[in-house]
């Protein structure tokens, strides 16, 4: 089938910053963003594609809106989608639209300087993570040192789980992931936040190639703008901006970027 048949099999997925409680209020703003669609002429999947693998749904010819990472974007995804624009979170510290990555150890460790952790046990979600992997390799490399001792975790909340159960020693969490964490889960009592890293942009929201992205950028950027003042503070939206794409592939990679 084509894109211009009515029954293509469109997906859509916002998966990056999901957690049971965000459930609810993320089904609502897709509701919106897919009635603006519908307003403009775009036909979108009535339902996300939540449980679908992440890479499947980035490269999938049908796509109508997902987010993906800065770092797969500028290694695999920047000549086979297109960018639509970058939701801003209203990080402390960091433009609209951008974001950082948080060093998190537990309280009760006695070590205040990253230094002191060359010989420690790092927690990463993923080697082809901007916040949870490229952003702390270029933090650590500034300071003449990356960690030895390595634990991948497939997840941000896992890294931090990790850190709290002693697992690992310390962990780079997306600023946006540590704040749902902070909100959401007790262990985080035992964590706090020992650096950060410098702001890169945020997550991207993309689209496939050929997909009206100016329009879907609109959609978006009204839903935000109708979403009840609970939803909009469960989910931290502020807004949606446009980055160029310069900005995404100017970013340096680590060395380790291997997928699966």
């Amino acid at each position: 089938m084509t894109r211009q048949e009515p029954f293509a099999a469109m997906i859509a997925s916002l998966m990056m910053y999901r957690r049971p409680e965000l459930d609810g209020a993320i089904a609502r703003y897709w509701g919106l963003i897919r009635a603006n669609l519908a307003l403009s002429g775009v036909t979108a999947p009535q339902e996300l594609s939540q449980e679908a693998e992440e890479f499947a749904v980035w490269t999938d010819p049908e796509l109508v809106l997902s987010q993906t990472c800065g770092m797969p974007y500028r290694l695999w995804l920047k000549d086979k989608v297109e960018l639509v624009g970058t939701p801003d979170f209203g990080l402390e510290g960091c433009a609209p639209g951008y974001y950082r990555s948080v060093l998190v150890v537990r309280t009760d460790d006695s070590r205040n300087r990253v230094e002191a952790f060359l010989d420690a046990i790092f927690a990463f979600n993923e080697s082809f993570s901007q916040s949870g992997y490229a952003a702390p390799y270029a933090h650590m490399m500034s300071r003449g040192f990356w960690f030895e001792h390595r634990l991948r975790t497939h997840g941000h909340l896992n890294s931090a789980r990790a850190v709290a159960e002693g697992k690992a020693d310390i962990a780079a969490l997306d600023a946006v992931s540590w704040r749902l964490i902070k909100v959401h889960e007790p262990f985080a009592q035992k964590l706090r936040v020992l650096d950060q890293t410098e702001p890169t942009p945020g997550l991207p929201l993309i689209t496939a190639e050929g997909q009206p992205a100016d329009t879907i950028f609109d959609a978006v950027r009204v839903a935000i703008s109708q979403l009840d003042d609970t939803d909009r503070q469960l989910l931290g939206l502020k807004g949606i901006i446009r980055i160029p794409r310069g900005a995404y592939l100017s970013i340096p990679n680590p060395p380790e970027t291997a997928r699966g």
